[in-house]
This record gives structure tokens, sequence and C-alpha cells, in this order.
């Protein structure tokens, strides 16, 4: 019925307008689900965004500390990044990069490394080599091991603000992750803990158990060895005065870690190795 007072224009909204009816009819009509128009690209939008949601958690989010590291990333995976510093002759710290800069690290603006100890302030991975252990640099009023100085000067020559590799095995009681590293130096591929050993600046790591090596311990021992029929480093004094790293700490007690230092990362105080 049109009313008098009433216009065109409203009796055809009027009729325009679906009724209740038609509107539950309309969601109910299973139909225009199975139609593969309407079907086919909620798969592939749900698909896609579950595929990229997964590639992100696995190979682009990046872990900012040890304690980070998902538990199905241990033995299976690896960090790519730039040493940040060197606290010691055996770990250092790792600014994660994951993708490199195919994922546009150190290109893009906004994917910078940070470059003082205030930004860098708990965003960096802590690393210990794996399998090796280094002269002891002086800690808390405890004198230096002797060629401590010289394998730190090795180390931070050798990895400071590079991009490296690292293998993580296992994080250990420091909430250090214990990883075989890797640098490419003149476009060549080293195992940095290897190349200490080669050059007589630290032993194979030695321990009733927990030891880990990253399955290399059998070349590390075979360079270690080199190393020591070469006088190479701590090799070239006084065999029969030679004290290893273990035992030079085993000599002179536990360490005592300045537990607020170590929460910053950035410093050279480091816990016990």
């Amino acid at each position: 019925m049109r009313w008098p007072w009433s216009s065109s224009s409203e009796e055809r909204e009027e009729k325009a307008s679906p009724s209740p009816n038609d509107v539950l009819s309309s969601v109910t009509d299973w139909s225009r689900y199975q139609d593969p128009r309407n079907v086919i690209p909620v798969i592939v939008l749900t698909a896609g965004a579950f595929f990229f949601s997964t590639f992100y958690r696995s190979y682009l989010k990046r872990v900012s500390q040890a304690i980070n590291i998902a538990p199905t990333f241990w033995r299976k995976r690896s960090l790519f990044g730039r040493v940040t510093s060197v606290g010691d002759n055996d770990n250092f710290r790792l600014f994660h990069t994951p993708g490199g800069r195919l994922a546009g690290w150190e290109i893009l603006p906004w994917r910078r490394v940070p470059t003082t100890r205030k930004q860098l302030a708990g965003k960096t991975v802590h690393i210990r080599l794996a399998g090796i252990d280094a002269p002891e640099l002086p800690h808390f009023g405890r004198p230096a091991q002797p060629y401590s100085k010289e394998a730190m000067d090795f180390l931070t020559s050798y990895i400071l603000h590079r991009r490296v590799r690292a293998y993580v095995h296992h994080r250990d009681q420091y909430d250090r992750a214990v990883a075989t590293v890797y640098v490419r130096r003149w476009l060549i591929r080293r195992d940095v803990g290897l190349q200490m050993l080669k050059r007589g600046l630290a032993t194979v790591f030695e321990a009733n158990s927990g030891a880990e090596y990253g399955g290399m311990e059998e070349k590390y021992r075979s360079s270690e060895r080199q190393a020591k029929s070469r006088r190479k480093g701590m090799w070239g004094g006084d065999l029969n005065k030679y004290e290893s790293p273990m035992d030079f700490k085993k000599r002179m007690g536990p360490k005592h870690e300045n537990p607020v230092d170590f929460k910053k990362g950035t410093g050279r105080i480091t816990p016990p190795t």
C-alpha cells in the first residue's frame, strides 16, 4: 500500500530491502559455501597466512637472548648475526640478524645493528665457543694466565664487528648458547674454535660430563696435537710447567661474577667458563 504522503523513492527502497527471512535463508544456504569461486580464495588466503606466519617464526623472527631460543631450535638450526663485543677469550655477544641482507638487515634504515651499550642491552645472544677452553684473563683480583692476552687479541681481531654463523647446541648454566661458530675470512668459512686451537691459543675443553664439541672433537684434538708438536702459542714454553685453563681455574678457585654487569651483557666481565 502506498501512502499519499510517501514518495516513489521511499517505495523503491522499501521494496529493495530484504526481509529477515530472506537474510536467514541466504546465510543458511550452504550451496553458496560449496561454490569453488568462494571456497578456493578462502583456502588460498588461509594457507598463505599460515605459511607466512610459520616461515616468519622459523626464519625471520629475531632472537634477542639465549633464553629466548626455542627448544626445537637447539642442535637443528643456526643463528646468523654480527658480533658486537668479545667478553672473554672463548665467548662473545651476537646481535641476531635473521635472513641477513636478504631480509634487509644493515640495508634498510629500520634494520640497523645498534652500536651503543644502551641500545644493545638485553638484545644480544651470549655465545660460548663449543669444545675449547682458552687461557684466563685477569678477573676479580686474579692474575692473568699466560697467553690470555694473545688469545683475546686474536679472537677480537678475528670476529669483532664481523658477521658470523653460530650453530647452537645447548644453553649452559650461565644462559649462554654453546655453539660452533663460523666466520668468513677471504671468502673461506672458518671454524673460530678450530683456528684458536691451531694457533695454540686454546685447548680442547675437558670435563667429566656435559662437554659439547658439536661433532668436532676428533678434529679439535688433532689440531691441538699439531699445535703442541709445533710449539704454537701456549705450547711454546716449558711443557713441564704447562697449566691448562681448566687447571688454572681450579687452582685459583671459583669466580664471583658481577650479576649486574652480566645482565647488561655488553662489558668484558663474564661468568665462569
